[in-house]
């Protein structure tokens, strides 16, 4: 049994945005263009043993180019990351770089959270 119970970002699920009709949303680029799409950053502890992660989540594309974006966002966070089911974990405070990064890369993210 864990202690505390209750935590609001546990997992990777929690930050999804639930799919119209599933029809569609395979991840293979079908999706919303880059600009329509609602692309969330927020800064978060909870699950990561109290270290600070920066979440973006909402991002419809292919994992290929996930795995781009996460490169550009390593280098210019110049901090380690991974890609999680569609959700990108950027370590530590990196909410304004990334923001700016994925502006630059077409998207139009808004700040998540506090």
């Amino acid at each position: 049994m864990t202690k505390g119970g209750w935590q609001e970002f546990s997992n990777a699920e929690s930050l999804k945005r639930p799919t119209a009709g599933g029809a569609g949303n395979g991840g293979a680029g079908g999706g919303l263009p880059k600009n329509q799409q609602r692309v969330r950053v927020q800064r978060t502890k909870t699950g990561k043993g109290g270290k600070l992660v920066t979440a973006i989540s909402g991002l419809e594309a292919p994992e290929a180019e996930l795995k781009t974006l996460l490169k550009q966002l390593k280098a210019s966070a110049g901090t380690g990351g991974t890609l999680k089911d569609n959700l990108i974990e950027l370590q530590g405070d990196q909410v304004a770089l990334a923001l700016n990064t994925l502006e630059q890369a077409g998207y139009r993210p808004k700040q998540a959270g506090g």
